[in-house]
């Protein structure tokens, strides 16, 4: 991976989506937030700012740190090797656009709880 897509960048990115998903306005006298004017299609008449679709790369970690930042150990016959955020996305990117998904297996493989499903879990996918 180039320095385009790091772990430093990820995170940066995490923290710019936590800070624009805090951000309030004011519009006719009434305070409005991301979840009066984002996409929910799974809880349309009152989101919460999970409910919203966020579409990032961030969310192959459901827009959680923890998650970026665990690895696993993992063993392909004799070879004993770390796994981390780079085999996840990559595991995410090539699965889970296929019929059936695939993305789910993440976790059975490496023992890692995170899957490949969005926060949201309603927008089809990050």
């Amino acid at each position: 991976f180039s320095g385009v897509l790091s772990e430093e960048v990820l995170r940066a990115l995490l923290e710019l989506q936590e800070r624009l998903a805090a951000t309030t306005a004011w519009a006719s006298g009434k305070e409005v937030t991301l979840s009066d004017v984002c996409y929910a299609p799974l809880n349309p008449t009152g989101p919460g700012l999970g409910d919203c679709c966020v579409n990032s790369v961030t969310q192959y970690f459901q827009n959680n740190g923890t998650h970026l930042a665990m690895t696993a150990t993992q063993t392909d016959g004799k070879v004993t090797g770390t796994v981390d955020w780079r085999d996840h996305l990559m595991y995410c990117v090539k699965w889970v656009p296929l019929p059936g998904g695939g993305g789910e297996l993440w976790g059975w493989v490496t023992g890692m709880p995170s899957g490949c499903r969005a926060q949201h879990d309603g927008c089809g996918g990050p």
